[in-house]
């Protein structure tokens, strides 16, 4: 399994929620309490994505907390993903003040001096708006990610991360279209298949542009550095050296140590240990796996030698860290 597919699935990117907006300017709505990670696209007619300096009638409205806006126009067929756990909003042009706030998976007026709730009729399945001509259409996906793998995947990203137009992307925005606002049997198994084909070729398209990081994605084509870092994947727990991998891709020891060191940033072993950590965080916070079980899951045969590595990567034991991790889980 290659990095990137390793990363969503155990970043469990499944499940999302999608909307279809249709909506005659001007238009604008806040998302106050966004998941990890958001995709919006414009099919059609003006649309923006606002961060920060969002109107958020929340319990504190005259808090100086809002951050400075960060906004970007989306041509028809870009898509936008939306990263971190603060407020952004969708609306027809950056000068559009909020209308609505979604808070909670539920809609309120932006201006209202109590938290009523502003119903409005469905025009279809997961499409809301009044539909008249002129109206903008967008699409909006709100994707739950879990644990460490969500971590690192959502650090392949910016806070707003734009991916233009594309034939590949437009093609799935094209069948993404024709089947949100449809309800047949399977309907959602359909749309999450497509959204999660959305959102792949998304961080593809993102990770493909010159300068991209991270650097590991553009040595995923590399020759040898690229099995090294699907093998890596395939199989953590195996009892990996230098000259191992080095064997496996057909390089010398030193040869495959400086080019995987060039082209992922740092050094084969290094890396596995970041990799191996992370999948120790998932088994701690999901499970109720021992600590020793863990450690050989993930390649020590030595619980002490794997909690000394797990408390310098995460800075608690991995009991400690399992006990606050669970704290804290929704």
């Amino acid at each position: 399994m290659d990095v990137l597919s390793d990363l969503l699935h155990r970043a469990r990117a499944t499940n999302p929620l999608i909307r279809q907006l249709v909506q005659r300017p001007p238009w604008s709505m806040t998302f106050a309490d966004p998941p990890p990670l958001t995709a919006v696209t414009a099919l059609g007619g003006p649309a923006c994505v606002r961060l920060g300096g969002s109107p958020d009638p929340g319990p504190n409205p005259d808090s100086d907390s809002a951050v400075d806006p960060v906004h970007v126009a989306l041509a028809p067929g870009d898509i936008v993903l939306i990263t971190g756990p603060g407020p952004h909003t969708v609306s027809d042009a950056p000068s559009t003040p909020t209308q609505f706030v979604i808070r909670g998976g539920r809609k309120y007026l932006a201006d209202a001096n109590s938290e009523a709730v502003y119903g409005q009729e469905a025009l279809a399945p997961r499409t809301y708006g009044d539909g008249l001509p002129g109206a903008t259409t967008v699409l909006r996906a709100a994707y739950e990610l879990r644990g460490g793998a969500g971590d690192r995947l959502l650090d392949l990203l910016p806070p707003l991360a734009v991916v233009p137009a594309g034939p590949r992307t437009r093609a799935a925005l094209d069948l993404l279209a024709a089947e949100v606002a449809r309800e047949e049997p399977g309907q959602d198994a359909v749309l999450h298949q497509m959204l999660d084909l959305l959102l792949v070729l998304a961080l593809r398209a993102w990770c493909a542009r010159p300068g991209a990081d991270p650097s590991w994605y553009r040595a995923l084509a590399a020759p040898a550095v690229g099995d090294a870092l699907r093998l890596l994947h395939e199989e953590p727990a195996r009892a990996w050296t230098v000259a191992g991998l080095a064997a496996e891709t057909g390089l010398s020891r030193a040869a495959f140590a400086a080019r995987f060191t060039r082209l992922v940033g740092e050094p084969p072993l290094a890396y596995l240990t970041a990799h191996r950590m992370t999948l120790a965080a998932d088994l701690l916070r999901d499970t109720d796996t021992t600590v020793a079980a863990v450690a050989r899951a993930v390649g020590y045969h030595d619980a002490f030698a794997f909690s000394t590595a797990f408390k310098r990567a995460r800075g608690a034991t991995p009991s400690e860290w399992r006990r606050q991790a669970r704290r804290v889980q929704p």
